[in-house]
């Protein structure tokens, strides 16, 4: 929710009315730091297994042409590309002629992955709240971490899929180890203390906020004091999490199932640190410690990278623009290979992982594609996605008109409606996705 704006009689800055107590307070950035329920403090007492979302984004895409099917429907060939996820075929669903309307602006555009958000190279640009932040929004309070935003190679502080609905960037983790440390590792007594306090003084910034809101109300009219009104609700939603959040604290972290992993140091490590960032998503669903997650794999922003049984030669971005050269396509073949193996991986172990009445693959949405239709040509349409697990009928390939694209945030809205969240609309969509329908 934006801020209200208040510019009637004399002007009034959206912090000047804290200032005297020497707080500044922007309810995006609070918004992000939405605190959660335990499991057992859930107000639903449903014996239902919960569903999950991981958005898996890769910003220099897939070799296009190694990618999509040529058929269409359920008895389509695999692709040499999908032919490392054969084992999974029926857990899955590849769409093509899908996009985002509006979103261009070459590099820029993995910001809008999860936003939809159009032209986001533009200058009045402003991003929209995240799939996985919109989902957080809805069902975030029932686990100790709303959501995750996890990132390899990521830029800090200028690359995200995660957005608030303000329309500011949340930071990825890139550090396998602080995620470990997130979801396992308690604190010492003196850490309890300090976040305790903390969370006393984000009470004491919402008394603030309750107190003079009062005498700045008085100097509103009613347009002004509805927006007022509006932005003082969300400030005590976000009072009422961080009470909540006190009652997180003291409670044992999971066990670990293993020890702390080595942190690969070297962004050229670029493929094992997203095989340990899919081992930290996938046990941070296993231990219900979040329902969302969204990961940036910053491939743009990496350099020569290893490839386990290939020979890279060049940075990543240089080989997307290969021009047809066969050297580059190659080189490429064998990384976005690796990419499929990763992910087939990981897509094993949630199968292999019990989750109530049937797997956690069963249980958890994963989405992956990118932003880049084709990298080689910085093009945005016809982008590279599959669907797999979750509540969906899978085993086909969905094709759309590749020249007039079907809006992708129609997908969207049927995977929020598949993990039972209530909603006809996300960002610019137009209804549900045609074709694709719940299990």
């Amino acid at each position: 929710m934006k801020a209200p704006y208040i510019a009637k009689k004399s002007p009034l800055s959206r912090r000047g009315f804290l200032r005297g107590s020497g707080v500044a307070l922007m309810l995006p950035f609070l918004g992000a730091m939405e605190p959660a329920f335990h499991p057992k403090m859930r107000a639903d007492s449903s014996s239902k297994a919960p569903r999950r979302f991981l958005g898996i984004c890769n910003n220099l895409g897939v070799l296009p042409g190694r990618f999509f099917p040529k058929e269409t429907g359920r008895n389509f060939k695999l692709s040499p590309y999908l032919k490392e996820l054969k084992a999974h075929r029926n857990d899955l669903t590849v769409f093509s002629g899908l996009s985002h309307p509006g979103v261009d602006g070459s590099h820029s555009s993995d910001v809008s992955f999860l936003t939809a958000a159009p032209h986001p190279a533009s200058g009045g640009f402003r991003n929209s709240i995240s799939l996985d932040q919109y989902i957080a929004g809805k069902i975030g309070h029932q686990t100790r971490f709303p959501s995750l935003t996890l990132g390899v190679n990521a830029k800090e502080g200028r690359r995200s899929l995660s957005w608030t609905d303000a329309g500011v960037l949340i930071p990825c983790e890139n550090k396998i180890t602080e995620v470990y440390k997130q979801l396992f590792l308690q604190g010492s007594k003196k850490e309890v203390n300090d976040q305790m306090r903390r969370l006393q003084l984000g009470q004491s910034i919402m008394d603030t906020v309750a107190a003079d809101s009062k005498s700045l109300a008085r100097r509103l009219d009613a347009s002004d004091r509805g927006r007022l009104d509006q932005y003082l609700t969300a400030i005590r939603e976000v009072e009422r999490r961080m009470l909540k959040s006190r009652e997180w604290i003291k409670r044992p972290k999971p066990k670990a199932p293993f020890p702390l992993p080595d942190e690969p140091s070297a962004r050229s490590k670029y493929m094992e640190k997203t095989r340990l960032m899919y081992k930290m998503a996938l046990l941070a669903f296993q231990t219900d410690s979040t329902r969302s997650i969204s990961l940036l794999l910053d491939s743009n922003n990496s350099p020569t990278i290893h490839v386990n049984g290939a020979t890279i030669s060049d940075g990543y971005h240089n080989l997307s623009h290969h021009g047809k050269g066969e050297s580059k396509l190659q080189q490429l073949d064998a990384i976005d290979r690796a990419h499929m193996k990763l992910l087939n991986g990981m897509l094993d172990d949630l199968k292999g992982i019990q989750d109530q009445e049937g797997t956690l693959l069963d249980h958890s949405l994963i989405l992956f594609g990118s932003n880049f239709g084709d990298a080689n040509k910085h093009t945005t349409d016809n982008m590279p996605i599959l669907v797999a697990g979750g509540n969906l009928e899978h085993g086909q390939h969905l094709a759309f008109d590749r020249k007039r694209n079907y809006p992708l945030p129609n997908l969207f809205v049927t995977m929020l409606q598949s993990m039972e969240i209530k909603t006809d609309l996300f960002a610019s969509s137009t209804g549900t996705l045609r074709g694709l329908n719940l299990g």
